[in-house]
C-alpha cells in the first residue's frame, strides 16, 4: 500500500492512505490513517539522516493483523527541506519533503528574526527548488519604528524575488491573502519559536486545535509548542476539484545549520546574485576580494542589497570555516 506521512512521533508515523486526502474534507477523516513503523533493516542502508521518514513522504507500507504498518519504502522525493542535526553533528534532519512552497514565518519586535537566518532558510530553499516567501507576523505589534524596518525589508527581499506579507494572527490582517497563495499547495512553515506558527496556521485554518506558546519575557525568545512536524490537509476557497491544502507545522528552530553546500555555489542561491554572475571578470569570482566582479560593483551601485551581501558573506565564511551553523 502507498500512504502519505503527516505525522512523525519519534519511532512511529501517521499516513494517510494514498486516494484518501479527499476524506480531509470530512471532519472524521482521521480514522482513515495508519500508525505505522519503519522495517527495522531500513535504517542499514547508510542513511545520514536522523528521520530516514519525513512528513511528506510518500511510502510503501504492509498492513499487519493488528491493522497497523510497516513502512518498507520511502518513495523518490522531489524536493526537501534538510539541516544539520545538531552543532558538530555530520548527521541531517529533514523538516519536511514534497513541497510547493516554504512560508518563513518571521517577526521584527518580540522575538526579533535576525536577516541571516531568514536568508538560510531562503538559500536551502533555492537549492532544492523551492518556491518561498516571507510572513511577518504580529504587525499588530508594529509602531512607526517597525513599520519603517518592515518596509526596508520587504523591498530587500521583494527585490530578490520574495514575495513579503505583513500579518496579525491575532487580528487577522493580511490572512485572506495567505490562503490565497497557498491554496492547494503542500506548504511548510518555518521559523524561531516565539514568532506565531501555530497560531498563523490557527487564523488560516480555524478548526485547526493548535497549541500557542508565549514569549519568555527573561530570554525574548519564544517556548516551544510543536514537538513534532505535523502536515493538516484542509480544504481553502480558490481551490478547484476538491483539492486539499497541506499545512505543516513545525517545531521552532534556534538556529539552522545548512548540509551539503559548498561555498564556490552559494552565490547561485542568492537571486539578484545570479542574474549578474555572467558579468565577473573571473570565472571562479567568490565575490569577496577579486577586482572587476559584477557582484560587488551591482551592490556598490545599490542593485544588490548590502544587508543581504554581507549574509552572504558571513555565510560563505562559515562554509569555508566547517561551521554552518547560525
Amino acid at each position: 500500500m502507498v500512504g502519505l506521512v503527516i505525522r512523525t512521533t519519534g519511532s512511529w508515523y501517521k499516513v494517510l492512505p494514498k486516494g484518501a486526502a479527499q476524506c480531509a474534507l470530512d471532519p472524521d477523516w482521521e480514522h482513515a490513517l495508519v500508525d505505522c513503523r519503519l522495517r527495522g533493516n531500513y535504517r542499514l542502508r547508510g542513511n545520514k539522516q536522523t528521520n530516514p521518514v519525513a512528513v511528506g513522504d510518500e511510502v510503501e507500507y504492509e498492513l499487519q493483523e493488528d491493522r497497523t504498518g510497516v513502512i518498507s519504502e520511502v518513495c523518490d522525493r522531489r524536493n526537501y527541506i534538510v539541516r544539520k542535526a545538531t552543532k558538530l553533528s555530520k548527521q541531517t534532519h529533514v523538516i519536511a519533503s514534497n513541497l510547493d512552497r516554504l512560508c518563513i514565518v518571521a517577526t521584527l519586535g518580540f522575538p526579533r528574526t535576525s536577516t541571516g537566518f531568514i536568508d538560510r532558510l531562503l538559500v536551502t530553499a533555492e537549492a532544492y527548488h523551492i518556491p518561498a516567501c516571507i510572513i511577518f507576523n504580529k504587525s499588530d505589534l508594529y509602531d512607526d519604528s517597525l513599520w519603517e524596518i518592515h518596509n526596508e525589508l520587504k523591498n530587500i527581499y521583494q527585490a530578490a524575488g520574495y514575495p513579503v506579507l505583513a500579518v496579525s494572527a491575532l487580528k487577522g490582517d493580511g490572512i485572506e491573502t495567505v490562503r490565497q497563495m497557498i491554496a492547494g499547495q503542500t506548504v511548510l512553515f518555518s521559523g524561531h519559536s516565539g514568532v506565531g506558527k501555530s497560531a498563523l496556521l490557527g487564523a488560516i485554518a480555524p478548526g485547526l486545535d493548535l497549541r500557542v506558546g508565549e514569549v519568555s519575557e527573561w530570554s525574548l525568545k519564544g517556548k516551544h509548542t510543536t514537538t513534532f512536524a505535523e502536515m493538516f490537509p484542509i480544504l481553502l476557497p480558490g481551490t478547484t476539484d476538491g483539492q486539499p491544502t497541506f499545512l505543516i507545522d513545525t517545531p521552532g528552530i534556534k538556529e539552522f545549520g545548512m548540509v551539503d553546500f559548498s561555498p564556490e555555489e552559494l552565490s547561485h542561491f542568492f537571486p539578484e546574485m545570479r542574474r549578474v554572475l555572467h558579468d565577473c571578470h573571473f570565472a571562479n569570482c567568490t565575490h569577496r576580494h577579486e577586482p572587476h566582479c559584477a557582484v560587488k560593483q551591482a551592490v556598490d551601485e545599490g542593485l544588490i542589497s548590502t544587508e543581504r551581501y554581507n549574509n552572504y558573506l558571513g555565510i560563505y565564511d562559515q562554509i569555508e570555516n566547517g561551521n554552518e551553523t547560525w
